[in-house]
This record gives structure tokens, sequence and C-alpha cells, in this order.
């Protein structure tokens, strides 16, 4: 039974209970007054209006990090039938949180104009496109790894044969733009949210063993494994584009997989620079053993600081070389993000905030090597 109080009572109650803050016999005594007399329903009714203006709205953003550890947590508790494979772990986990933020768009934010940019040839190109455009370059491109694994291409299916000839990823992506009659809009987001699906239910149903399988594109060819990595890394970097072009804020991959993609860069720059070399852009090799695979060389320390980092010893005169300790006349140190950011072409190598000391020359190469690993 509700406490039997006096009207004036009641009335000097109704502040405290628009706030919450009365006892619970106190508000059943309230609330059982309030459907019997009209003139205090109305000041309640006022005060709650008024308490209610005084709450600031909360966001209905989730935090981009939600899922991830949401999944984490269900997954320690019950370990997935069939695992992802460590090495698509972080194109998993990349495409599910760009495909977070495009949830909520609406055609404004898909029309958004966004500016894509790499270096070529140490010069810093660009192409300009929309939203929608850049998830057609990752559909059109990823489509390069569904092509090695069986899969459909999307390519095929929006292009057609006449494009068929086009094999690099700046080629798809203009096949792809140029076969869409009209401006690409959010149409696209689930055909590319069920080709990322797709890459990941296949590798993961290989046992996470990719065998001998690569990918190649076009000029060049990745193992499978780094094929995925390469492919989450540039998930990342245009997620970033697109949360920049739409104003949100937008953090960078988990450590362990950030770790990963620095690896895989650090990987290729050997192979960077000794293209760099062929086409005149880099200083001259001058280690003694240049033909013989596996012997250590003139090489450059890359240290990468922060949650991600960790030391790379670059050979700096051979692809085929290894790298040496003892041969080191350089050393590099960068932020991990600021090392992604040069290699994906958003920093450029004089404007990146690096720690240095030796070789000039060698130096150079390194960081203009590292700008050149990015395309469109």
């Amino acid at each position: 039974m509700p406490l039997d109080l006096p009207h004036d009572v009641l009335k000097s109650l109704l502040g405290a209970w628009a706030l919450a803050a009365c006892s619970a016999a106190e508000t059943a005594a309230v609330e059982d007054h309030l459907g019997s007399c009209g003139s205090c329903a109305d000041e309640a009714r006022r005060l709650r209006e008024a308490v209610g203006l005084l709450h600031q709205p909360e966001s209905l953003d989730l935090d981009p990090g939600l899922r991830t550890r949401v999944l984490e947590n269900c997954l320690e508790r019950r370990p997935p039938r069939i695992p992802v494979p460590k090495w698509a772990a972080a194109y998993d986990a990349e495409t599910a949180r760009l495909d977070a933020l495009l949830q909520d768009f609406g055609d404004a934010e898909w029309h958004a104009p966004v500016r894509l940019r790499w270096f070529e040839a140490d010069r810093a190109k660009s192409r300009r496109t929309t939203v929608a455009g850049v998830i057609a370059h990752l559909l059109s491109v990823d489509g390069l790894v569904a092509v090695a694994l069986g899969l459909d291409d999307p390519l095929a299916a929006a292009a057609g044969a006449a494009e068929q000839d086009a094999v690099g990823p700046a080629e798809r992506t203009e096949a792809f733009w140029r076969s869409s009659h009209f401006p690409p809009t959010r149409s696209l987001r689930g055909p590319w949210r069920e080709q990322s699906h797709s890459l990941v239910r296949t590798v993961s149903f290989t046992g996470g063993h990719p065998g001998g399988l690569s990918v190649s594109y076009g000029d060049f060819e990745l193992p499978l494994h780094d094929a995925m990595l390469d492919r989450a890394f540039e998930c990342w970097v245009h997620a970033e584009d697109i949360a920049d072009a739409v104003d949100y804020p937008y953090p960078p991959p988990a450590p362990r997989h950030l770790n990963k993609m620095i690896d895989l860069a650090a990987r290729m720059l050997p192979t960077a620079l000794a293209t760099r070399r062929r086409t005149g852009l880099a200083s001259p090799a001058r280690g003694r053993h240049l033909g013989l695979a596996g012997e250590p060389g003139r090489s450059l320390r890359l240290e990468i600081e922060g949650a991600a980092g960790g030391e790379w010893l670059i050979p700096l005169d051979s692809p085929a070389a290894v790298g040496s300790a003892a041969l080191e006349v350089a050393h590099v140190a960068l932020d991990g993000v600021e090392f992604c950011r040069l290699a994906a072409g958003r920093v450029s190598p004089e404007e990146a905030a690096v720690g240095q000391l030796g070789d000039r020359d060698a130096i150079r190469d390194v960081l203009f090597a590292t700008a050149g690993l990015s395309r469109l």
C-alpha cells in the first residue's frame, strides 16, 4: 500500500519525484496521487519536461571498437567451429570496421568527395572520386584475391569480357568506374561486404594453409597470406579516407594487426629498392656479392616505434641479400602509423617525421621506396 500522505506533502515531493530522487514508498504515493489530482499531474508533467532539458543527449554512434571487443569476448568463451586463420584476421577485422562505419551513411555521405593519393616515380599522384567510388575500388581490387581463390570476379560481372585485360589494381579500378552508367552509389556496399565475407569464409575452410596459392597484381605477385594483409592495409587506409571525407574519427588497426602490415611493407622494401635502381631513381648498389642469394649486405636498420613496433634490417643492394647488423650503414626511426601512412602515399618522404642517422643516400632511398609502395 502507498504511504498515506497529505496533499501538501505530496505536492512538495513532485520535484524530487521528477528527478527520480524519491524512495520507493514515496514514489508509489506520488504516482498514486497523480491519478486523482489534475493540478499535481500538470505540475509533474512540466517538471519532467524540464528535467529532460537538463540531460544532454547521448551520441547514438557506437564505439568503433565495440564489435571487436564483443567478438573477442565471445570467441574466448566459445572458439569458432571453423576459425579464421591468423594471417586473415587483419582483413576480417578491417572490413568489419569499415562496414560498421558505412552502416548509417545517407546519400550525402555516399557521394562525399574523396581524393585518393599515392606516389609514382617519386611524384605525388591523386584521383578524385566519392565514398561510393572508394568502395568500388576496394571491390574491384579485392577481386584479385577472389580470382586466385576460384571465386567470382566482380569486374567480370560489372564490366564484361571487354575489360578482362585489366589485370592490375589501377586498371581494374578504372575499368570498374568506366563500366558504371551512373556514379557509384550505396548499392555497392552489399556486393563489397558479401565478397569480403566470401574471402574470409573461403580461406577459413582451407584450414589456414594457403599452400602455394599466390595473387597476381599484374606486374608482381604476392603469396595469398601476404595478399590478405595487403588488402587489410588498403581497407584501413581507404576507411580513413572515407572517415576524413565525412569528418568522423577513425582509429588505427589493433597493434597486432598493424605490426603484421608493417612487417609486410618492410619485407617488400628490398624489391622496391631494386626496382628504383633499375629505373634510375635510386643510388647504385654498392655490395660486393650482389648475385649471391643469402649473403649479408649493406643494411639499413628500420626502427618502428609504438605498440605495433619492432626492428627490421633492410638489405640495400640486392633483394637476394640478407640484412646484416655488422654491415649497418644507416638507422631510421618512425612511428608505426606514420610509417604506414608513408607507405600508403598519405605522407611524402620529405614530410615524414623521421629520426635518422648514417648514410643519407641510403635513408633517402628507403623513404622514397616506402612511399613508392603506394598505388591507386
